[in-house]
Parts: C-alpha cells; structure tokens; sequence
C-alpha cells in the first residue's frame, strides 16, 4: 500500500504574488489577533475599574446615609429630657440602621462580611446590630461547583475524579475569602476539609478596604477619638496575606504543633493539621472537624434535654471559655505567635464538649519586645494599678490624651476597656459612640498597629463571653502566663553576662536557642541554622 501525503511536492513553485499575498494576510491575521487581544484586555480592566468605582459610589452613598441618621439622632435626643424617651429614640435609630447595615454588608460582600463580623458583637454594637449581623459571618456569596472544579484542578494539578472519592458539591460555609468543602480523599479513611478561594475576591476587598479607610479617617476626625487608621492599615496587611493558603497551613501547623507540644499532647483546643502535598496559594486540603457552631451550642444542649440557661449548660459554657482563653494567653503570651480571628463561625464545639478553632488565615506574630510589654500591662490590668498601666501604654508606643495621675479612674477604665474581656464597672457595652462612652474622656492618640490583633482578639473573646451570659477577666486568667513570660525574659537578660562579663557569642546563641519553641527548633533545622544543636 502506498503512503499518501497530505503536503505538495517541494518543487512545485507559486508565483511571488502568491507568496507576498499570504505573508500580508498572515501579518493581518496576527495583527487582528493582537488587537482583538488587547481589546479584550482593555475591555476587562474597564469592567473591573466601573466595579471598583460603583463599588465606591455604593459604600459612601449608604455609610454616609447611616452616618447622617445618627448625627440627626444624637441631636435630637439633646432636647428630650425624659430617659425612657431617650432610650426609645435610640432603640429605634439602631434599629433602622440595622436593617441599612445588613443590606450593604449583604449587598456588597467582600470586606464588608469581615465588617459585620467586627460589628456583631453585643459588646461592641447596639444588640439590633448584632441579631441583624451576625448572620452573615459565614453566609457569604458561593462560587458555583464548576469554578470550584476549575480552580481545583488548576491547583492540583490532576481532575477530580483523579483526586477525591467523594466531593461534596454543597459547600458547609462560605466567607468572604473562600468557601470549604467536605470531601474523601483517595484511598483514605477520613475525610477531609477542602478551602477554596473565592476567584477574583482579592480585588474586591482590597478595594473594599480603601474605602473604609478613608470613612475611617472622616470618623477619626470628628467622632472617634481613637488611631482607628493604624488599625486599618494593619488589617489590610493581614487581609493580603489571607489570600496565600500555603502560609495559612503553615501557620495552622506551627500552632497545633506548639499547643500539643507545651500541653503534653493534650491542647486546649484542636487544632486541624493540613494534609501534605494538597496545599497552594488557593487550595487549602486539611483534617474535617466534626462539631457543632459555638452559635448554636444552646440548641444543641436543648436537643440533649439540657437547659440552656441551667446550672449544667452554664457551667460547660464557663469550661469552654476557659479552653479558648488558655489557648489564646499560651500563643500571645508564651509563643507571640496567635490565630487572630476568634470569632463565632471559626469555634466549634464537638460531643465531648472539646473545642476546635478553626480558620488560620489571619494570624499575628508579634515582636519579642511588644508580646513582653503586653505580659506587663496584663500584669497591670490583673492589679487594677492604673500607674502600671500607664506604663505599659508607654512601653508599647500607646499614646493616650491623658495621664493616669490625673483621672487614674478613667485611666483605668481605658485599659480595661482596651485589653480585658471584663468592661469596666456600668459599662454594657463598648461602643465608640456613645455620648458616656470613655473615649471621649481619653482619647487615644497613636496606636501601634502591630497590636491592633491583640485588641482584636481579645474583644472578640469579650463578645463570646458576654453572648454565652459569661462574665470574666481575661487578664486574671493569663496573669501567671505573663508573669512566666517576664521572668523567663528577666533571666535571659540577666544570664546574658556572667560576673559583670559579656557571655561569648556562642554562649548568647546558646542561651537564644534554649528559649526557641520545639516548633521553631524543627523549622530551623531543616534550614540548616542549628545544625550540632540537639531538639529535645
């Protein structure tokens, strides 16, 4: 059988017409092409420039709208003198602006789910706001099962079917970043929790973000007496690296590890672990916890036959804030190193009563001398010595408008209200903007933003608490935490020379090591930093 062929005899020869002609159209084609390209190119950066502007136009026409409402407010209840009439105007202001906060928030998604989570807080906002808000801690918008497949495959590098034995097409939740999963891996016995990231959400919230700043600055300007700048420029860092996966599972691991390791295998809370080989920059393969929301939990104990509001239920409650607090006093306290987003749809509670802490996106690691400023004013505030705290403001770079020897009452107050999970005495509530409230005695001035998730922290956990009927002093509970932390940092100091003689350089590497955790002991030794230095 004869080879048949597609192509013509080399020596079959065109005209140079032929030729010139083909070349022309061929440049036409690839210049079409070329065009169409950057066309399409120019088309998208316009589609997302109008998004980000009517983004812009919806933010300020609605905040400003809420805003103005509550000024109106505050002016008119000056000319009712009867304090039930007064209550009522406000009941009834909070509650409209609500119903206009859930509608942007809802509307906008973005960073503005991460806002309703700061907002819905009953210590923090009036409670219209919280029942309205906090709905919307984990019921973002979803992205559709075949993005998810997309974006999966595109990670991993393998199809689906190649990958999982089982994928849930229902997401269990979605927040503003991404949306998780639960799935069965191939060959495993367990399942998994599988994080997707949101395709296109960074734009979104760092455009978000912008804008929020600027509203920041109008309100640091006329109505908050609070560096609430330095506190948005440090959470846009942290929102830029929440959309990196491979950093939230290192972190994640870093912590269950250092929690396992300084509780004897047995942590105060569970931490997942991820799964090796299935992490990237958008896909975050790590162990399912089963449990119920912390949300929930009073539905739950109603379930059993247990009372929500009994002796027995109260008591389980106060033993579950006890293993959030420990937990988090061991990362800020002892290791510097935090999961910085405690809020409600990140803790789940299992049968056993155990607490899982999910979500590592937003962590902190906080240099050595701002966590042992911090182990002194917790000190202070376990005291109530409001010249500690005085103190330990200036240690850490907080700037306040007023000294302690002055007011020391409201000095006091301030740092209570700041830094502990108990509000000061007659307090109910934390709002920056109320008429009574301490700011508008002592302002703060500056704000080191590296603290900014210290603060957040703990009035997340102030809110847990308040919500549970709960109360407690955080920095009762963490006092010997901190006084650990300044007497380990006290005896370095002083081991750090010998007979009034500086110690060798490889005496103070020595010493340096001894205080590294086992988990950084391991992280350094694969890169080779402390090699002939045994781990114990």
């Amino acid at each position: 059988m004869t080879e048949t062929s597609n192509s013509l005899p080399a020596s079959v020869n065109f005209p140079e017409w032929v030729g010139n002609n083909s070349k022309h159209l061929l440049d036409n084609l690839i210049n079409k092409q070329k065009r169409t390209a950057q066309f399409e190119s120019l088309q998208k950066k316009s589609q997302k420039n109008r998004k980000a502007f009517d983004r812009t136009v919806q933010f300020w026409a609605r905040s400003s709208a809420i805003y103005a409402s509550y000024k109106v407010c505050q002016l008119r209840v000056k000319f009712v003198k009867d304090k039930q009439e007064q209550d009522r105007i406000w009941e009834e202001q909070h509650e409209k602006a609500a119903d206009k906060l859930y509608e942007m928030c809802s509307g906008l998604g973005g960073f503005f789910l991460k806002t309703a989570q700061l907002l819905a807080k009953p210590d923090l906002a009036p409670m219209a706001w919280v029942k309205k808000l906090v709905v919307l801690c984990d019921d973002a918008p979803q992205t559709s099962y075949a993005m998810v497949q997309t974006v999966l495959e595109a990670q991993l590098g393998k199809p689906m079917h190649e990958i999982f034995d089982r994928f849930d097409e229902k997401p269990l939740g979605s927040a503003s970043v991404a949306q998780v999963h639960r799935a069965r891996l191939k060959g495993a016995g367990s399942d998994v929790a599988v994080k997707v990231q949101h395709p296109g959400s960074e734009e979104l919230m760092m455009t978000d973000i912008r804008n929020q700043k600027a509203f920041a600055a109008l309100l640091q300007r006329f109505d908050v007496k609070f560096d609430l700048l330095s506190v948005i420029d440090e959470l846009e860092q942290q929102v830029e690296y929440e959309f990196d996966f491979t950093r939230e599972a290192n972190s994640m691991d870093r912590i269950a590890e250092s929690l396992s390791a300084t509780n004897r295998g047995k942590p105060p809370v569970q931490v997942p672990r991820s799964i090796p080989g299935m992490v990237t920059r958008q896909v975050l393969v790590m162990d399912f916890v089963e449990g119920t929301p912390i949300l929930r939990l009073g539905d739950e104990m109603a379930k059993r036959g247990i009372n929500p509001d009994g002796t027995v239920a109260r008591l389980a409650k106060r033993n579950i804030m006890k293993d959030i607090t420990a937990a988090y006093g061991q990362m800020i306290l002892r290791d510097g190193f935090f999961q910085a987003d405690p809020h409600p749809g990140n803790i789940l509670i299992n049968k056993h009563g155990k607490v899982a802490l999910l979500d590592y996106g937003q962590v902190k690691e906080l240099p050595d001398g701002l966590r042992l400023g911090y182990a002194k004013l917790v000190s202070a505030l376990a005291s109530g010595n409001p010249y500690k705290m005085e103190e330990s403001f200036k240690d850490l770079g907080l700037q306040t408008g007023a000294k302690a020897e002055e007011d020391p009452v409201s000095f006091r107050h301030l740092a209570m209200l700041l830094f502990d999970t108990k509000l000061p005495p007659g307090m109910k509530t934390a709002t920056p903007f109320g008429d009574e409230t301490i700011l508008k005695k002592v302002s703060v001035d500056n704000f080191p933003k590296d603290l900014f998730f210290v603060l957040r922290t703990v009035h997340i956990l102030r809110g847990l608490s308040m919500g549970m009927g709960i109360s407690y002093s955080a920095a009762e509970e963490w006092k010997h935490l901190a006084k650990d932390a300044l007497t380990k940092a006290s005896k370095f100091d002083t081991n750090a020379s010998v007979n009034g003689t500086e110690n060798t350089e490889a005496e103070i590497r020595k010493l340096k090591v001894e205080k590294l955790t086992t988990w950084e002991k391991r992280r350094r030794l694969k890169r080779g930093r402390l090699q002939g230095t045994p781990v114990y």
